[in-house]
């Protein structure tokens, strides 16, 4: 039997998609394609320029870019030369980065002239005096203008053309022992560490294995149906997990067709160009995380309310009919609603929904959605405008992908099916199976599960135990068998009687059905009611003063908290939640949580014990005695700042 290994993953795909365009990049003159039978070349150029170089078997090769070609062929060649690939997060500050590499054991450092100033101006926190910097682009004048500025000696960088040119030269000279790598390979050796986003204490290090990636990968594929060939943008970086498997190694099972976002110029010019790239790139699909999606549905309702109240009006009762149309993707309703909702529905189709979809490029079919908890709200809106969000669950210690929906067996306000060859199981605190409906941590077994946490066997045993992998994650499996994911445990709030609870469901409830409300975090540390800090939404805030004609913050605050409530109202949210979860007092902050302020992390979850830190003061003013004339009057201190009543 052939090992299941990464390299076998790309043997196959240069034999059966040799010529095919696997990495787009954007230069000058346009897309840069590189075939997977050219990767597969440069990636051993690459490999035994690394081997000249003195990399040993098992050294580490970190690596901190923005996604692109080379980016993939770095990865690949740490793996033929017998490293080991330290994929870091793009988003990480610069004094959260020489944890990393030390604590992998870098060797080298694969860099690219946007992220080069983050690394040198913390040089001398890097342990390994030998690092060697390898820098994806080109030397550039904006490279040598920030060497001088940080005293860093240029002569120091290795250049990845010249790497390849050397690797070219001595690819004959290594040729018997890249061979001999690849054929040594066991499933169970190591291809990435990957680090935990840190949100409390020091991140841990994942060890996933060539075993975890051609698992997770066939099964995606085999859960999935993918078709073969098709083409995507990857939005999201590739240091992402699910970018990660799902871009990387799920592309070469189906031979699928990587673009990238043009980064060249920072990450502001990289934004820019992402409309422009999702058309050029017409992508079949595109991997989403839901802070991206719901800022394409604020930038949708906000293009169409410039229209006036013609076209809104058409668009609104559209999504209405189309939402009531669908159903939750699983169950639809009869005809009697399907022929009252026709026009409207056909209209906004006609008229809307189809030019919508072309800002994703003409070919879009559907979303996969993974990351945070994505509300069901989000997916009624994509599937109503005909971009289905197909949304999944997973971990990095996962590899990462659990479950999914999937365009022929999808239930909104889940995240799917179990994928083939997990076997997945809910527990209770004391470890045993509950019954299916009720609710319990989510504990896994299969090929896709994690070797380990690096250099830290305690939190390796504490998290895999008898094989399985105890998640963390709340959820059940409803009468259906579709996984139902509703938080996290360590996100827990905790009621003066020791009840606990996952506040993410009803975070998202909130946000979702307010146009107000930018962000939510409901607070109860042992209380005996639950209360929240909430970021608002100027431009709502100002509509709303407009139409209720508000005279006074006092009646400003009283409106706020009835927007908090308003999910009570929606069908998919009635009685869904207990009372004594619903925050009953909240306070208003003027700043909002971001990975500036590192209140929010590089997978855009919210950091809750740094918000908590940063706000404890606002947080108790809403508890003892005249808890809620104080929090009102710093509630209006905050909202005369921010709006005029005049």
């Amino acid at each position: 039997m052939n090992k299941r290994t990464v390299f076998s993953m790309l043997n196959k795909a240069v034999t059966k998609y040799a010529k095919d365009p696997y990495l787009s990049v954007k230069g000058d003159q346009g897309w840069v394609r590189t075939s997977f039978s050219e990767a597969k070349i440069r990636s051993t150029q690459l490999a035994a320029a690394f081997l000249e170089l003195g990399l040993e078997k098992e050294s580490k090769v970190s690596i901190l870019s923005e996604a692109k070609s080379d980016w993939i062929i770095a990865e690949f060649a740490t793996l033929y030369a017998g490293g080991i690939s330290v994929p870091l997060s793009i988003k990480l500050l610069p004094e959260e980065i020489p944890f990393r590499v030390n604590h992998s054991d870098a060797s080298f450092f694969v860099i690219s002239e946007n992220t080069l100033e983050k690394v040198i101006s913390q040089w001398d926190k890097y342990q390994n005096s030998s690092l060697r910097l390898i820098m994806l682009d080109k030397p550039s004048e904006k490279i040598s203008k920030q060497c001088k500025q940080h005293g860093f000696n240029e002569m120091e960088l290795l250049f990845v053309d010249d790497l390849y040119a050397l690797g070219q030269e001595k690819t004959q000279d290594h040729r018997e022992k890249l061979a001999q790598i690849e054929i040594s390979t066991e499933e169970d050796q190591v291809v990435t560490i990957s680090y935990t986003s840190g949100t409390t204490g020091n991140p841990k290090g994942i060890m996933l294995t060539h075993l975890n990636y051609y698992s997770n990968s066939h099964a995606a594929v085999s859960t999935f149906q993918i078709k073969e060939k098709i083409s995507t943008l990857l939005i999201l970086p590739t240091d992402h997990s699910f970018a990660h498997t799902v871009g990387i190694y799920t592309a070469l099972v189906k031979g699928l067709s990587l673009h990238f976002v043009d980064a060249r110029g920072g990450s502001i010019n990289a934004l820019k160009n992402i409309p422009k790239n999702l058309v050029e790139a017409e992508s079949n699909f595109l991997l989403t995380v839901p802070a991206l999606t719901s800022n394409f549905i604020e930038k949708f309702k906000d293009g169409i309310k410039a229209k006036g109240g013609l076209v809104e009006g058409i668009f609104n009762r559209g999504i209405e009919a189309a939402i009531k149309r669908n159903g939750n993707g699983f169950s639809k309703p009869g005809w009697a609603i399907q022929i009252g909702t026709y026009f409207n529905m056909l209209l906004a189709e006609k008229l809307i929904f189809r030019k919508l979809r072309l800002i994703f490029g003409p070919n879009i079919e559907f979303f996969v959605g993974g990351g945070a908890l994505l509300d069901i709200k989000q997916q009624q809106f994509y599937k109503a405008i005909g971009i289905p969000i197909y949304q999944g669950y997973g971990l990095t210690e996962a590899t990462p992908i659990i479950s999914t929906n999937t365009p022929f067996n999808h239930k909104m306000g889940t995240s799917g099916k179990v994928l083939k060859g997990i076997n997945c199981k809910i527990c209770d605190e004391s470890g045993k199976e509950v019954a299916q409906g009720k609710k319990g941590e989510i504990v896994i077994q299969g090929d896709n599960v994690m070797k380990g946490y690096y250099k830290n066997e305690v939190a390796t045993s504490e998290t895999i135990k008898n094989g399985w992998l105890y998640t963390g994650d709340l959820g059940y499996i409803d009468e259906d068998d579709f996984l139902v994911v509703v938080g996290r445990e360590k996100a827990l709030l905790i009621s003066e009687d020791g009840e606990k609870y996952s506040p993410e469901e009803i975070e998202e409830a909130i946000v979702s059905s307010s146009d107000c409300i930018h962000q939510i975090m409901i607070y109860n540390d042992h209380q005996k009611y639950t209360t929240a800090l909430i970021n608002l939404n100027k431009n709502a805030i100002e509509e709303v003063i407009r139409k209720e004609g508000i005279l006074t913050y006092e009646e400003l605050n009283k409106h706020l908290k009835n927007e908090i409530l308003l999910f009570s109202k929606q069908i998919e949210f009635k009685d869904k939640f207990p009372g004594k979860w619903i925050p009953s007092n909240f306070q208003i902050i003027s700043e909002a949580f971001s990975e500036d302020n590192q209140m929010i992390n590089s997978t855009l979850k919210m950091v809750r014990h740094k918000i908590t830190q940063t706000y404890q003061n606002r947080l108790d003013l809403m508890y003892g005695s005249k808890a809620q004339n104080k929090a009102l009057l710093e509630n209006i201190k905050v909202l005369e700042d921010m709006v005029s009543l005049s």
